[in-house]
């Protein structure tokens, strides 16, 4: 593969949030720090008396349903997904993030809190440089009907196409974007979690989605969205779907230069393909 060189970024200054987890509904409070060069994205259980760190690695990711979960020995840190997204926006290869609960906040489902923390901490170039790797061939992942690949570019970016038959609303979305930090907060960012309501309720009678509502997520019943105010894109869901898949992907650890393509994938399926994608980016089989 080839690759540029940038420099690393951390943040200047230190951010502290507070929030609810949209599957424990516990209150948690997180606290960004900056870092030095070389230390990737890393999570702190305050909470625990051992206080265990969790790097921010595809190695750490354990299956879980609707949200990307990492996690070692019994410690875990779950829906970590929307505050990478925004790091990945924003090119921030290092920080430690203090959580005093399991679950990173879901706030209002988007990953807009997120930017705007970024830009109050402000990011901060380090003189470490970083790699940015890019490929000389496609990568891809296929299962059923699923499909991701990542074709060799210049520049990263990612065309989603959501495609659900099931929903006569939903049907099927399609967007491409550019990832840029100037863009990722007015185009991405804002985008909600969303559900259909049929395909959740049974996690609802179960209690499993103890802090989900209407203000952090965009829920579709008999083909009609529930919330009041609507959808804040008329493809919300799908700029959505490339902003969990940002996060998903940015779990590899380096900066990397691709289009990729993605077709009905999921956090699951983004792992797998993640997985492939850093095979062969360390120069290994795809």
């Amino acid at each position: 593969m080839l690759f540029q060189e940038t420099f690393q970024n951390t943040i200047q200054n230190d951010i502290t949030v507070s929030g609810i987890g949209l599957f424990t509904g516990e209150k948690v409070k997180i606290t960004i720090h900056p870092a030095i060069a070389n230390h990737g994205i890393v999570f702190k259980r305050v909470d625990l008396l051992d206080k265990p760190i969790l790097k921010a690695d595809l190695n750490l990711v354990r299956e879980a349903n609707r949200r990307t979960l990492i996690g070692e020995g019994k410690s875990s840190v779950q829906t970590v997904e929307h505050i990478l997204s925004a790091f990945a926006a924003y090119n921030i290869d290092n920080a430690l993030i203090e959580i005093d609960g399991s679950e990173v906040p879901v706030f209002d489902g988007s990953s807009k809190t997120f930017a705007d923390l970024i830009e109050e901490a402000k990011v901060q170039k380090l003189d470490q440089k970083a790699k940015v790797l890019s490929l000389k061939e496609p990568v891809y992942f296929s299962e059923n009907d699923i499909h991701l690949i990542a074709l060799p570019s210049d520049e990263y970016k990612i065309s989603f196409t959501l495609h659900h038959p099931s929903s006569e609303f939903l049907r099927s979305q399609y967007f491409s974007y550019t990832v840029d930090e100037k863009t990722y907060k007015t185009e991405i960012a804002p985008s909600r979690t969303f559900s259909i309501y049929e395909e959740i309720k049974p996690l609802l009678d179960k209690n499993l989605i103890k802090g989900g509502s209407l203000k952090n997520a965009v829920v579709i019943k008999d083909n009609k969205v529930m919330n009041e105010d609507g959808v804040r894109y008329d493809n919300e869901m799908v700029r959505h779907k490339i902003l969990d898949l940002m996060g998903d992907l940015s779990l590899i650890g380096n900066r990397f230069l691709a289009h990729i393509i993605a077709i009905r994938s999921g956090h699951l399926s983004n792992i797998k393909f993640a997985k492939k994608l850093l095979a062969y980016l360390q120069g290994g089989e795809a």
